[in-house]
This record gives structure tokens, sequence and C-alpha cells, in this order.
């Protein structure tokens, strides 16, 4: 996959509710097979965008573009997967009869849904708690089902809303493994998150303030226009306001 195919083009996005305005005429371009990071404090607007992205609202102004068309578009929505910030599951079944639900909503059956479901499992390293009961999971368990079945039907475009969220450093890093072997196979992943450590793991960085997009670049590139030895102190000195 060309790493320079512009997979997402934002072009001049704004969003409010109310009187607030939530997004500030936003213009960005995310390409194919890279991980790309939305960093910023709660309510920066990070949420609202990937909202957008994953054709779950729309704008007041400006236009978002996935795979060269227009967004919304129901024809597009096979080719993303989208994972919240609230886990969408079904406490009184299994893992398996969650994943066998939203399989079928992507008009998955029989052989090939059982295939899926065995290699999303896996890869979120959850294929030995299948028959198991999703009330009696632990928060971390939770959110890498949620994950899989953000997977089920094998998007090329992965949104991730906060992915690892309340979750450990051993799961998260578990979490993150699981975003790599992805990227390997062509996936490109948007990650919104406001732990600094997460930010220096993705292949470039879009800095949000207040619905503003205040920055752009890898995580080096930032810390070398703020001569800054962190993301942290780079997202000071180009917003004027800790994470």
């Amino acid at each position: 996959m060309d790493d320079q195919f512009e997979l997402v083009s934002i072009r001049q996005l704004s969003k409010a509710f109310g009187r607030q305005t939530v997004l500030k005429d936003i213009s960005l371009d995310i390409r194919a097979g890279e991980i790309f990071g939305l960093l910023g404090p709660s309510g920066a607007g990070k949420t609202t965008l990937v909202k957008q992205l994953a054709g779950l609202d729309t704008p007041d102004a400006g236009e978002t573009y996935l795979f060269k068309e227009k967004m919304p578009s129901l024809k597009l929505m096979e080719h993303i997967g989208y994972m919240a910030q609230s886990d969408a599951l079904y406490g009184e079944l299994t893992a398996k009869e969650n994943l066998q639900f939203f399989a079928a909503l992507y008009g998955l059956n029989g052989k090939s849904m059982n295939k899926r479901i065995l290699e999303v499992m896996t890869l979120v390293e959850l294929g030995e708690h299948l028959e198991k009961q999703v009330s009696a999971y632990s928060g971390g368990m939770r959110r890498r089902l949620s994950l899989a079945i953000s997977l089920l039907h094998d998007p090329k475009l992965l949104i991730l809303d906060e992915p690892t969220v309340g979750i450990d450093p051993v799961l998260r890093k578990s979490i993150w493994k699981a975003f790599y072997d992805l990227k390997k196979k062509g996936v490109t992943l948007i990650v919104t998150t406001h732990v600094m450590d997460e930010a220096e793991k993705c292949d470039r960085l879009g800095l949000i303030r207040d619905g503003e997009l205040i920055a752009l670049g890898t995580p080096e590139e930032l810390k070398n226009k703020t001569n800054s030895n962190s993301i942290e102190d780079a997202f000071l000195v180009f917003g004027g306001a800790s994470i």
C-alpha cells in the first residue's frame, strides 16, 4: 500500500452544539497505512471529530472524504471499524454470542463467521475466553472484546476513540501490539488519546485544543520544532495548556 495515499481528507470542518463550537475549521490528511494519533485534553473535540469520520455525525461546515469519497456514505461503512469510548456490549451474553450478533450485522455467517471470530479473538489475546459471559470480563477484557468486534468485517480503516482508557500498562502494551500487527497488514488506524506514551507510538500526531488543530507532524518533528524533550512539553509550547 502506498504510504503517501491520502485515505482521509478533512477540509475546513466545523461543528457546534448550540452555542458551543466544538470543532473550528479543521483541515487534515491521514495517509493509508499509518497510525495517526489525535492528542488533546478531554473536551478538546477529539470524539466529535472521529464521529464525523465514522459517519456517525455530520459537520455544520466543511467536508470529509474517506477513500476519496465524501462522507457520510453507507457504502463506505463496510470499510470502517469504529470503537467508541464506551463499550457497547451485552453483559448477559458470552463473548462468542456478542461476536455472533455483531457479525450478523456485518453480513457474516456460517464457517466464515466462526473463522473470523477466532481470528479477531486470537489477535486481542482473548481466544480462551470465548465462552465466558461478558459480565464476568474485567474492564481491560471488555476493551479488547470491543476492539475484536470492530475488526470482525476486516476494515481497511480503524477508528479508535480512547481505546485504552482505564486499562493498566501491561494490557495497554498488549493492545498496542495488536495495533502494530494490524498496521503490518495494511490497516490504517486513527487513535484518540490523552496519554503521552501512546502519542509517542503513533506515526504522526494531530494536536487538538479547544476544537482547533494546533500542530501536525511526527512525534520527533513536533519535539524538534519546539525544542522539547517530550510530547507533553511540545503540546505546552504549541497550545499553552496541559493535557
